[in-house]
């Protein structure tokens, strides 16, 4: 079973196309668990635990952990046994956004898939097919590729007009047509239009979905644009407006019927 067929088995199980994105930045974390031992680890076990019912998937950006160094990096290890040991059938997704060459690539695919056992990771196209090799022959691994992202400025260089259509639809086409079958799209919910573009053109492929919550991305917008012909094909990234929410569950369950009121 591949990544996507992993995500559709929990989505169908669960009925949600919910990714809860475990951004634990350390500033942000409350107070109580800024004075444990393990902050990120504790915080993200509560989270965890509040939010699985309405998940399909969690997400960790490895940026938060990665900046305390050995601490943080042990902690996204203990996060994802924790996962793998209690809730094995959810999707877990590191969001890393790498993409080298040659060894280096060889490196991280197996940090990010063979240490820590993540399910699916995020990349950069920008050097290539040749360059994720190692990422692309795990078969039985996502490779979630950039391609219309959720910031302000993603248009600078994705909205390019390249032999008459822009940029990022030239990476959907690529990655979808001639890439292996492991592979995902990222696909800003903050850009609807693009993403009917976007569906339009690669058929059935599941898109990761970030820009709802905090950065102002609508649900019902999103999954009209975005569900493939089976009324998923979107794993919905919510990170900061649940995890740091009076009550995340809450906020992970109407996250959750939002997307299903829509599609």
């Amino acid at each position: 079973m591949n990544a996507v067929e992993k995500f559709n088995q929990r989505a169908d199980a669960v009925n949600s196309l919910v990714c809860v994105g475990l951004d634990s930045d350390l500033k942000r974390l409350p107070a109580e668990y800024r004075a444990h031992p393990t902050p990120q680890y504790a915080f993200n076990c509560a989270i965890i635990e509040q939010t699985q019912a309405y998940a399909a998937a969690f997400k960790i950006n490895i940026a938060f952990y990665e900046a305390r160094g050995e601490a943080g990096w042990r902690e996204v290890r203990e996060t994802m046994r924790y996962l793998r040991e209690r809730y094995p059938d959810m999707l877990t997704i590191c969001d890393a956004k790498r993409g080298d060459i040659g060894s280096t690539s060889e490196a991280y695919a197996q940090a990010i898939f063979d240490d820590l056992g993540f399910d699916a990771v995020t990349l950069s196209p920008y050097l290539g097919r040749e360059a994720l090799k190692p990422f692309l022959t795990r078969t039985d691994k996502g490779c979630i590729i950039l391609c219309r992202t959720s910031n302000p400025g993603a248009g600078e260089f994705q909205d390019l007009i390249i032999e008459g259509q822009p940029l990022y639809l030239h990476v959907a086409q690529r990655v979808s047509r001639e890439w292996p079958d492991n592979c995902m799209l990222v696909v800003g919910a903050t850009y609807p239009d693009e993403m009917r573009h976007i569906r339009a053109l690669v058929g059935d492929m599941t898109f990761l979905v970030p820009g709802i919550g905090e950065q102002g991305g609508d649900v019902a917008t999103t999954v009209r644009a975005g569900v493939n012909a089976d009324r998923k094909g979107v794993i919905i990234n919510s990170s900061r407006a649940i995890i740091f929410a009076a009550d995340p569950a809450g906020a992970a369950r109407d996250l959750r019927d939002a997307i299903n009121r829509a599609r």
